[in-house]
């Protein structure tokens, strides 16, 4: 990567102070402005270099300005950008049939952030519900599974047990019950007459890479079937590669009724989504139901496309495997010295940190200072997550930090300094 140009810049400071004083503090950032992206690595303000290991909650997939998304991307521009779905473009029916191959699925329904496509599979699985399964009107119920993270639109927040996103938001839209995430005998108890759509994550990702017991999602597949209900399952963040298969269930061959897509499905870009389903579903959608302005615009179809086409070749699912287990090996081996438990699915890991040690919120900023950029969740566990064209050496890199901030604080616990022999 070239070096970048910190002559004339504005200091890290005062971009925060900026940001802070006028942007709504929705979130918590790091202390760090960013300026460049190449692969897998940022360049903040000053010229401090930062492996990326968040990568945009899996939007980054495919790395930072991936060469073959931006020559697509930069094509399109100089093209058309945008039509609205009140005409058709030359862009959208392409990439439509190569979404829907790779999913499986008769069709796809395009929009544009992961929570709108969220919204979108539950109006059409209210819609199947009234429409082909006979449901009363009105009376329509999805199942969802605790410790979710679907979105932030105030329907999903009304369904998350999330308290910090759910707070002075309501009152919250009817029509959901929950069940302990991965309890299949709770589901099957739930699973009454009303019950259109069981909504859930395959790997619970913002939960902090929370896996599902081993046949979970075989015996979901099996019940949902046998009761008539549908599968739908929320790939957003789990699929397109990230977990070493192109979608997460299909670490157990299963194949749900929906699939809800997004994140890198824009190659870290420009936001697009999408639902997708079969004709007994998304063909009950009839013109004027639902819609949006920028969903399915030639600008997103084009990128779309082309991120479908990187994932054909099974390389980007080969090499979160390969990592993966890379990565898994390294973290597995901090577990009893600071570290409580470590989940690793393809490059995707949640790592626990002993609460008595550290927050997460600690670990990541000490991960911040040694040029590694991770995000926590849950008080003490930190999820990493790096764009699947990063390296070994990478991979090290990260599993080399963590080790360094746990030792750091283990010795300062301990009342001994770091690197020098403990007293006797």
């Amino acid at each position: 990567m070239t070096a970048y140009d910190v002559s004339d810049v504005v200091p890290s400071a005062a971009h925060i102070e900026q940001t802070e004083r006028y942007a709504a503090r929705n979130y918590h950032p790091l202390p760090v402005v960013l300026a460049s992206g190449d692969g897998a690595w940022v360049t903040d303000v000053e010229g401090r270099r930062y492996l990326d290991c968040l990568a945009g909650y899996s939007a980054l997939n495919f790395g930072h300005r991936h060469p073959r998304l931006v020559r697509r991307a930069q094509e399109q521009i100089e093209r058309l950008t945008l039509t609205s779905r009140a005409f058709y473009n030359d862009q959208l029916g392409p990439f439509s049939q190569a979404l829907a191959e790779l999913t499986g699925k008769d069709r796809v329904l395009p929009m544009n952030s992961g929570a709108e496509a969220v919204e979108t599979a539950i109006k059409v699985s209210r819609k199947w519900g009234y429409l082909a399964k006979g449901v009363e009107p009105g009376r329509a119920t999805i199942l969802t599974m605790r410790g979710n993270f679907h979105g932030r639109t105030t329907t999903i927040v009304g369904f998350s047990d999330d308290e910090l996103a759910s707070a002075d938001y309501g009152p919250f839209t009817p029509g959901f019950a929950s069940v302990p995430y991965g309890d299949i005998e709770a589901v099957a108890d739930a699973l009454d007459d009303t019950v259109v759509a069981v909504l859930f994550e395959p790997v619970q990702g913002e939960g902090g890479v929370v896996l599902p017991p081993p046949g979970f999602l075989q015996e979901l597949r099996a019940l949902c079937t046998e009761r008539g209900v549908l599968m739908v399952a929320d790939e957003i963040q789990s699929g397109l590669a990230r977990t070493g298969r192109t979608f997460a269930c299909d670490h157990e061959d299963v194949a749900p009724d929906v699939y809800v897509l997004g994140k890198a499905l824009g190659g870290g870009l420009y936001p697009v989504s999408a639902v997708a389903a079969d004709d007994g579903v998304l063909g009950l959608v009839k013109p004027g139901t639902h819609g949006s302005t920028f969903g399915g615009n030639p600008l997103a179809a084009a990128i779309g496309h082309e991120v479908v086409g990187m994932l054909a070749t099974g390389e980007f699912q080969e090499r979160a495997r390969v990592l993966g287990d890379r990565l898994a090996n390294r973290l597995g081996a901090l577990v009893g010295g600071g570290v409580q438990a470590v989940r690793v699915r393809g490059l995707w890991a949640g790592v626990d940190i002993d609460p008595e040690l550290m927050t997460g919120r600690e670990a990541c900023e000490g991960l911040m200072r040694r040029g590694v950029l991770a995000k926590d969740t849950h008080g003490s566990t930190v999820r990493f997550a790096p764009p699947l064209v990063a390296t070994e050496s990478d991979v090290d890199l990260l599993a080399g930090a963590l080790e360094d901030v746990i030792d750091v604080r283990v010795a300062r616990r301990a009342g001994v300094t770091p690197g020098r022999p403990s007293p006797a």
